[in-house]
């Protein structure tokens, strides 16, 4: 379970990609490039993480982030399917992409969603279901878009019991 208040929570940058998921608060943004709150605290003292297009970025270029390795062995992951459940904000004209894989320990990659363009003002809960035999990670992708307003942020990342 991860919101974002204090850290990262384990959940690491990758380092094949292009740019960082960044930790923030909508206090210190400028306006019009993420949410007015973040989704734990509804503050804008509280902390997300957000990935923004910006002239720093080429649209398409992407920042990935992934979980700790989930174990299958564990007593709590013997049930075979687990699931994420987070809250997303995606908003902009100009937004890019947010895709959720899930990867095994043998690095390859299953689409568990793929979201793209606006999606609205405000948070959004999705739940994922985390499938298969082999120990895992959940990645995210954001993908810039092509407007530098744009940005995409993730808040309040859980796995369920069995994981």
């Amino acid at each position: 379970r991860c919101n974002f208040e204090f850290d990262f929570c384990g959940w690491k940058q990758e380092e094949n990609d292009d740019f960082d998921w960044h930790l923030r608060t909508s206090s210190t943004v400028n306006l019009d490039t993420g949410p007015a709150t973040d989704h734990t605290l509804q503050e804008p003292s509280g902390h997300y993480i957000f990935i923004k297009s910006s002239f720093f970025q080429l649209p398409g270029q992407k920042a990935r982030i992934s979980s700790p390795v989930l174990s299958r062995k564990s007593k709590n992951c013997k049930v075979r399917e687990g699931v994420i459940i987070f809250y997303y904000h995606m908003y902009g004209a100009h937004i890019g992409s947010l895709i959720i894989y899930q990867r095994t320990t043998l690095k390859h990659e299953n689409i568990l969603l793929n979201l793209t363009g606006n999606q609205g003002n405000f948070w959004q809960r999705k739940a994922l279901t985390l499938s298969g035999d082999e120990d895992f990670q959940v990645v995210f992708e954001g993908i810039a878009g092509e407007g530098p307003q744009d940005g995409i942020a993730l808040d309040d990342l859980m796995f369920s019991r069995e994981c």
